[in-house]
């Protein structure tokens, strides 16, 4: 009886989640793609500055990647401007989007792959941003970056 409740209870949850994703507006989807897109153009033109501006400009920003979570706009920024301090470093970036979910009216999440590719060796792996709509405009406000390489 114990095993029957406590499957009733999980099939209960997961089609809850399943069906509290919502519904992504067209418009919504491709402002967020154009976005990670720019930022990609950025990358590749060695423009962190212009490639931050995809991030939502707060203390509530978090980047978590390899070394852990880092709080807040500026030390994002100062991170990536550390990490990559020249374009040997920074290589060539290509994303590919493997899924966009809606998770409210003004939250999705998108996972994807980057390809980083540099002389001093290329590096790649995935990433699962959670985007926000603020004042009409989609901004990235947390930042999960795993490398494979």
């Amino acid at each position: 009886m114990k095993a029957l409740l406590s499957t009733i209870f999980f099939l209960f949850l997961v089609s809850d989640i399943v069906l509290s994703q919502q519904k992504i507006n067209t418009s919504d989807s491709l402002e967020i793609t154009n976005i990670l897109f720019k930022q990609q153009r950025d990358w590749n033109k060695g423009d962190i500055d212009a490639f931050m501006e995809g991030y939502l400009k707060s203390q509530s920003l978090v980047f978590s990647g390899s070394s852990g979570p880092i709080y807040g706009w500026e030390a994002t920024r100062n991170r990536y401007k550390k990490t990559y301090s020249n374009r040997r470093k920074m290589g060539k970036l290509k994303f590919d989007i493997l899924n966009i979910i809606g998770l409210s009216p003004t939250v999705i999440q998108l996972q994807g792959k980057f390809y980083l590719t540099r002389t001093i060796g290329d590096a790649s792996g995935y990433f699962t941003l959670n985007w926000i709509k603020v004042n009409n405009r989609w901004y990235i406000i947390s930042d999960h970056t795993s490398s494979s390489k």
